[in-house]
């Protein structure tokens, strides 16, 4: 696993929305916006499922992700690659859904899905586009 830096998780916290790319077990490709992103720790991010059906049934088919961090007005940009796992129920799926709740309470969480940072690269513009910084 990959642990995010101060200044990585600090771009993460400074997001908002972020897109979400997956696919299926053929390569299907699947891209989604998604809003409930939190940082639990520097090596996990869990995300809350509230409308991704292809998304949770690629993750089901073919456990890996890529998550974009990028905003405008922050320097720097990131893309995430990271193993996942769909929880539907239990401890941290009933937190995940009272963390949703707690955001926008009209929001009902069907999944959390738990990433596990596997790799990060520089996705700014430049002579280190592409490069993997962890």
């Amino acid at each position: 696993m990959a642990k995010l830096t101060p200044d990585m998780e600090e771009l993460l916290k400074g997001t908002k929305y972020f897109p979400l790319a997956t696919a299926s077990k053929s390569g299907e490709p699947n891209v989604v916006p998604v809003g409930s992103v939190f940082l639990i720790d520097p090596e996990t991010i869990w995300i809350g499922n509230q409308f991704m059906d292809a998304t949770v049934k690629n993750l089901k088919e073919n456990p890996r992700a890529s998550l974009y961090v990028w905003t405008q007005g922050v320097k720097g940009c990131l893309k995430i690659k990271a193993d996942v796992q769909v929880v539907e129920s239990g401890p941290e799926y009933e937190k995940m859904k009272e963390m949703v709740s707690a955001r926008k309470a009209e929001l009902k969480c069907r999944s959390l899905l738990v990433l596990k940072i596997t790799d990060v690269f520089d996705c700014s513009s430049g002579p280190n586009a592409g490069k993997k910084l962890l």
